[in-house]
């Protein structure tokens, strides 16, 4: 049966609907509409997958902005597969890359993809989740199997991706491994013979490749879903654990609340968009009662409050508004604080409240510290060495001056 045979029904638009919430891409959008309808006619799910490499220990609140996606569409019924790309981590993925990535170890991979779906598991269904590694194809591929592989895509394609050409121009090398990362990737796809495949923005021409190589084997092309990259608390890059800027979501209910306080009035919106389980009309509402006076800071206590819970429980989430409001004694944080951005991160305590117009002077800084009349999100800062990494923080000298101070790379 063709994919043009199913018929268009109002339950596909609002599956369709669903799937687009929030994305930056769906390609191809008329692919996934025709195939979703097939899925209804027939009764067979769509296969939807999601590879994450273990490059990290822990997953934070950016890796969940595609794992909310998949959730969504696994209570519509459909099979997810979340692939840990225990093999492609020996690579490196070159995604955004301006030079070769160290690849991880043998020891390093198993160590991280351990947590890796039991942290998944906090979003998705465990029950109805598909998991997979891809050693379990590409390990068997071989000289043989790789070359075989790579007589598939061309040079030429390849180094259309922006990443290679930026580097290629700027004459920073080009591993010839960065070229298989891509191949296997899209590889993966062939084997698990996926209906659609997630991603970050950054992953996009990863994804696509997947297309084209479902295509030169025989099958039907899987479509392709960008969702955007979380900004970080920095409210300037992407989320990143090695950029300082991150929410993990392992991380203790108070620090969780805290960092999600420090983000702007403005970040806070796509934060809601990418991470919320309100819906749109929920959210529209709730913008149309800050324009009509509503603080914008119960909104984001809001957005605290539901994500401390969904990775802890409804108690730590009240307990970690309690704690916050009480690190802030004779009122809250003030709503109009000056914002100021730092470059040179990780950079010192003493310079950062210079910097901040929190001290005048260095001397200043350092007394105000030695009294202990300084707090970062909250907390007394009691050595003059201190240093912060990149990312936002409320900063506070004595009773009543503050700062939101953005600490950059």
């Amino acid at each position: 049966m063709s994919t043009s045979e199913a018929p268009i029904t109002p339950r596909v638009e609002e599956e369709l609907r669903i799937a687009k919430r929030g994305c930056d891409e769906l390609l191809v959008e008329t692919e996934f509409a025709a195939k979703l309808a097939r899925s209804h006619q027939t009764g067979k799910p769509l296969r939807i997958k999601l590879g994450l490499d273990p490059t990290a220990p822990d997953i934070h609140l950016g890796h969940t902005v595609v794992l909310n996606k998949m959730r969504q569409l696994q209570d519509l019924g459909h099979t997810v597969i979340f692939l840990i790309g225990d093999f492609t981590a020996t690579i490196g993925d070159p995604s955004g890359r301006n030079a070769t990535r160290p690849p991880l170890t043998a020891e390093q991979i198993q160590e991280n993809a351990k947590t890796y779906y039991a942290q998944a598991s906090a979003v998705l269904d465990p029950a109805k989740t598909e998991i997979r590694y891809n050693s379990e194809w590409c390990d068997g591929l071989g000289a043989r199997g790789l070359i075989q592989l790579a007589s598939r895509y061309t040079v030429a394609r390849m180094i259309e991706r922006d990443d290679f050409t930026k580097r290629f121009k700027s004459g920073i090398p080009i591993s010839v491994h960065e070229f298989l990362y891509p191949l296997l990737q899209g590889y993966d796809s062939v084997q698990l013979q996926a209906d659609l495949e997630l991603g970050g923005t950054d992953q996009k021409f990863n994804l696509l490749v997947g297309r084209e190589l479902q295509k030169e084997y025989g099958q039907e092309r899987q479509c392709v879903l960008t969702m955007p990259l979380l900004v970080g608390t920095d409210g300037v890059e992407k989320m990143s654990k090695s950029k300082g800027n991150y929410i993990g979501i392992t991380e203790a209910p108070d620090s969780m609340f805290g960092k999600l306080m420090s983000i702007s009035d403005t970040l806070m919106w796509q934060y809601y968009e990418l991470l919320s389980f309100r819906s749109l009309d929920d959210i529209e509402a709730l913008k149309k009662q800050i324009e009509q006076g509503l603080n914008p800071r119960e909104a984001k206590v809001a957005l605290g409050q539901e994500i401390v819970q969904r990775f802890h429980s409804r108690k730590a989430a009240e307990d970690a508004l309690v704690t916050f409001e009480a690190r802030f004694r004779d009122g809250a944080i003030p709503d109009d604080m000056p914002e100021v951005s730092v470059a040179g991160a990780p950079i010192g305590i003493l310079k950062i409240l210079r910097e901040a117009g929190l001290a005048t002077s260095g001397t200043e800084a350092q007394r105000n510290v030695e009294q202990g009349g300084v707090r970062v999100n909250g907390d007394r800062v009691e050595d003059k060495s201190l240093q912060l990494p990149a990312g936002t923080y409320v900063m506070q000298v004595g009773k009543r001056k503050f700062a939101r101070v953005t600490l950059t790379g």
